[in-house]
Formats: structure tokens, sequence, C-alpha cells
């Protein structure tokens, strides 16, 4: 049996050695939680590789054996991400449209805290658990809202483009802030360049545009979100098999 030697005491004019942290395994859950890290903090062009493994103090080969690639450790970021939409407990026929709304309004919330991470949901046929939650709640309420199947998988599709899309946006502009800048007062000052703009155009040119500018000026990002979102969703409706006039 081994006797456990006692440790030496400090030599004279030499600083006491620090115990070396130890160091936590390395799991493909902790590479896309310092992905997110550096997605929120840089943005998701930062998000390579290289720069996950600085964060996580380990080289880059290290990660491969977790994550595939890039696509993948991104596609992992954002259903890591659409894990923080809160879902209804169930479908509420008398109420399905308000519910889709209330997600609707969840991932864009959700989506605009993370930066840019919706670039990653455009064109992706979603196969993460949590993307599938989402999808699969918003079928169920169309169906118990008496949207045709057909229908309502189109639907599902055209209403993840238009949320992708609107956070997206959302990102260009938060990109052209600065730190000093004040989101409102920077919206309204380029507003106002805008109007400036279109009231100098030639009237017999662009009639329409010179005379409706209060209206094309009107509305923040949020009246915006919401009158496209109701478009939406009153065409789906108008597929609902028990209605009137259907």
């Amino acid at each position: 049996m081994a006797v456990a030697r006692p440790e030496m005491p400090t030599p004279p004019g030499r600083r006491p050695r620090r115990p070396a942290p130890s160091r936590q395994p390395l799991t493909q859950e902790r590479i896309v939680e310092a992905a997110i890290t550096v997605l929120d903090a840089e943005g998701l062009e930062a998000v390579t590789m290289r720069r996950v493994a600085q964060e996580l103090g380990t080289g880059p080969a290290s990660l491969y054996a977790h994550v595939s690639d890039k696509q993948e450790l991104r596609e992992l970021m954002l259903d890591r991400v659409a894990g923080e939409v809160r879902l209804p407990a169930a479908p509420d026929p008398a109420r399905w449209r308000e519910q889709l709304k209330e997600i609707a309004s969840e991932i864009r919330r959700v989506y605009t805290s993370h930066r840019d991470i919706a670039k990653v949901s455009m064109g992706l046929i979603p196969t993460g658990p949590n993307l599938l939650a989402i999808a699969d709640m918003e079928l169920g309420l169309m169906r118990a809202g008496g949207v045709p199947p057909r229908i309502a998988a189109l639907a599902v599709d055209t209403l993840g483009m238009y949320l992708d899309a609107d956070a997206i946006e959302d990102t260009f502009y938060t990109a052209t802030l600065t730190g000093d800048d004040d989101p409102w007062e920077h919206f309204q000052k380029y507003v106002g360049e805008i109007r400036e703009y279109m009231a100098a155009l030639p009237v017999d040119r662009y009639p329409n545009i010179v005379t409706m500018i209060d209206d094309l000026t009107a509305g923040g990002g949020a009246e915006r979100f919401e009158f496209g979102l109701d478009l939406l969703l009153r065409g789906i409706e108008s597929y609902v098999e028990d209605r009137p006039d259907a």
C-alpha cells in the first residue's frame, strides 16, 4: 500500500502554488452554451469552432468529438435558443388565433434577444426537439381551429419565414446603433430624414408615395409586426372548413 507523501512547504522567497482548477469535461451542452455566449456578445459570424474553443479554454480539434462542424453547431444553438420560447399548455380551439399570435410574439422576443440567431433559421427545416415542439404546437392550434392539414402545413412554413425576416431586420437596424444611441430617438431621426426625402420626390412621377407620406412612415416596428402577423392569421383563418362562407 502506497503511503501518501506529506506536502512540502514553500521555500523562502517563493510564492505558494495555487492548486490547478479541475477542468470540466467537454460536452456538447457546454460547447453550445459557449457558442451562445459568443453569439450574444459578438454576433453569429464570430461563432467559429476556433472562437468557441477559445471561450472554453481548449483547442478547436477537441470540439469535433461532440459537434461535427460549424453548421451543426449553429443548428444546435438555434434549437437551444428556441427552448426559451414559452408555449401554451394545450391548444384552445376557441382561442387558436390568439394562441398562435402569442407564440409568434414569443419567438420574436427570444430571437431578437440573441443577436442574429434568426439567420440560422432561414431555409432550415427544423429537426431539433425544441423547434419541433414549436412547429407541432402551431400545427395543433391550426388543426384545432379547423384549418385543413394541407393549409396548416404550408402556413407553418410561411409563419416561420415571416418571423425570421422580422427578427433579422431588427438585427440589421440594431447594428446601426452606437453605444450612446437611444433606439427610439435614432428611429425617429431616420424616419424624419425619409419623410424629407419623400416630400422632395417629383409628385408627377410618384403621386401615391408623396401624398401618403404620413401613412407610409407611421407606426414603429412593433405595430408593423402586429399588422403583418394579423394579415397572415386572417389569411389562414379564411381556409377554416366550418366557416359559414367557406
